[in-house]
């Protein structure tokens, strides 16, 4: 059990501000993944505190269609969508743990709302955005600065369907953090060229993400 019983207390008023159903797609298999079983189990705990919780488990090999669908490419993978509408834009590869379990927990009430929390200035200049943007953010489970970064690029995509961000924890895809030159955490990575280090201001994110895509 990965909750104890004043855990489980906190997780239930968090979850207790969801509006809508949320969906939460998660994909694993059994061997060669580190984090898969431990994944699994937490998310089971969690789905467990709400009613409004739905999980659904995929085999990435077995289902293979879907991930391509989804755009899942590494295991553990969890999406993040409203159940009645469900889509691929918010994702966590890797245990969210430590730190980036309060970024799992403020995702699913944000999704639930339908409401990704910007000023409407800067919101209406997020919606403007019309071309394909993808964003990773690297994290560690124990860097109390990682969470800010992770939670405004899941509600940049929550609040633009060309947006899709991925948080991928850097010690369970070496492979990742070496191809971008993760050197420190937070870092988030634009269009596979473009980077920001640090937990950085909304509209200096946004602007990074105008200038990869001009």
């Amino acid at each position: 059990m990965f909750l104890n019983e004043e855990n489980q207390k906190f997780v239930r008023e968090i979850l207790s501000d969801m509006q809508d159903d949320v969906l939460l797609s998660y994909f694993t298999q059994k061997l060669e993944c580190q984090y898969c079983k431990e994944t699994h189990d937490l998310l089971e705990e969690l789905v467990s505190l709400s009613d409004k919780l739905t999980l659904e488990v995929h085999n990435f090999v077995e289902d293979k269609e879907l991930a391509e669908k989804m755009g899942v490419k590494e295991i553990p993978a969890i999406i993040v969508s409203q159940k009645q509408n469900p889509n691929h834009r918010i994702k966590f590869y890797g245990i969210p743990s430590g730190y980036e379990f309060s970024s799992l927990l403020e995702d699913i009430v944000d999704v639930s709302k339908s409401n990704p929390g910007f000023d409407e200035e800067i919101l209406q200049e997020i919606q403007r955005i019309d071309k394909p943007v993808h964003i990773q953010v690297f994290v560690t489970p124990t860097c109390p600065y990682c969470p800010s970064a992770v939670r405004t690029a899941h509600r940049l995509a929550l609040a633009n369907p060309n947006i899709t961000a991925d948080m991928v924890e850097a010690t369970e895809f070496p492979h990742l953090a070496q191809k971008y030159y993760v050197r420190g955490v937070p870092k988030s990575v634009i269009n596979e060229k473009w980077s920001l280090e640090g937990a950085v201001p909304e509209q200096a994110f946004l602007d990074k993400i105008k200038e990869s895509i001009q």
